[in-house]
């Protein structure tokens, strides 16, 4: 049996994250009892290896022998809980790393916490529309739609299909930097005409929007990363989190009870 005699916490950590296999099997043992075979297929390592790394869970009491299945101990599951948040924490930022200051501060109200468990879609060189088609498969799927800072990065690969939805019945608001009214009005005027008639969409002007948009869908919220020149959209981060649904809120309320400047409906 290994050693459970460790300096301090970070030798426990290492040993975990030492080899990719360790925490995995951890988890996986906290979730139900398995055999060792099953880890062995499940983790790729040989039957050795996996027999060597019982051992260590056992000699820590992580784990404990059942007949031919091994089973997270209350200490065991205790780690493995720790370890899988901090293995999707890491994932996030990982995701955010290159993106996260054009999403909201702090002084917003906005915490990094709050995109746990959201969907990251970030643009790449091959792949640029990656947050524009997944804007569009949310507001595919919804019956309301509330977006503040919906810019013309975003707008212009979108507006057919947004006002189609429109058209059919999805109650929109809109409120837009004023840079969008001129956009409409030289590129899409027909097509914002037709859903303005629908009696379905509400199109404002704020002229002084943050250089982020929020989005509120029936089942999600969505932030909006533009560049900060504001000429395209680098990421687009999900949930269907309490938190960011209160901010979201609170956020898409208070710009709206500080616009218009003028309806744009009235300015086409």
């Amino acid at each position: 049996m290994g050693n459970a005699n460790t300096d301090s916490p970070i030798d426990d950590i290492a040993y975990l994250t030492r080899s990719e296999h360790r925490a995995p099997a951890l988890i996986a043992l906290s979730v139900r009892p398995r055999s060792r075979s099953e880890l062995w297929e499940m983790t790729g390592v040989s039957e050795s290896t996996i027999r060597r790394t019982l051992s260590e869970f056992e000699a820590r009491n992580w784990v404990y022998r059942d007949g031919y299945q091994y089973e997270a101990t209350q200490m065991g599951a205790f780690v493995a809980s720790a370890i899988a948040e901090s293995i999707d924490r890491i994932e996030t930022e990982r995701q955010l790393r290159d993106v996260w200051r054009l999403l909201p501060d702090e002084e917003t109200g906005f915490t990094i916490d709050m995109c746990s468990d959201a969907t990251v879609t970030v643009a790449d060189p091959e792949e640029p529309s990656r947050p524009i088609s997944r804007f569009c498969a949310l507001f595919e799927g919804t019956d309301r739609l509330r977006v503040t800072g919906l810019d013309v990065a975003m707008l212009d690969s979108c507006k057919t299909e947004l006002c189609r939805r429109i058209v059919e019945g999805m109650e929109t608001e809109l409120i837009n930097p004023p840079r969008v009214a001129d956009y409409i009005r030289s590129d899409c005027p027909d097509l914002f005409s037709e859903a303005l008639e629908s009696g379905n969409l509400d199109l404002r002007l704020h002229d002084d929007l943050p250089p982020f948009g929020v989005g509120l869908f029936d089942d999600r919220t969505a932030i909006i990363g533009y560049d900060p020149e504001g000429v395209a959209v680098r990421v687009l981060v999900d949930t269907d989190g309490t938190d960011p649904r209160e901010w979201a809120e609170s956020t898409f309320t208070a710009h709206r009870r500080k616009t218009p400047t003028l309806p744009l409906e009235n300015d086409l």
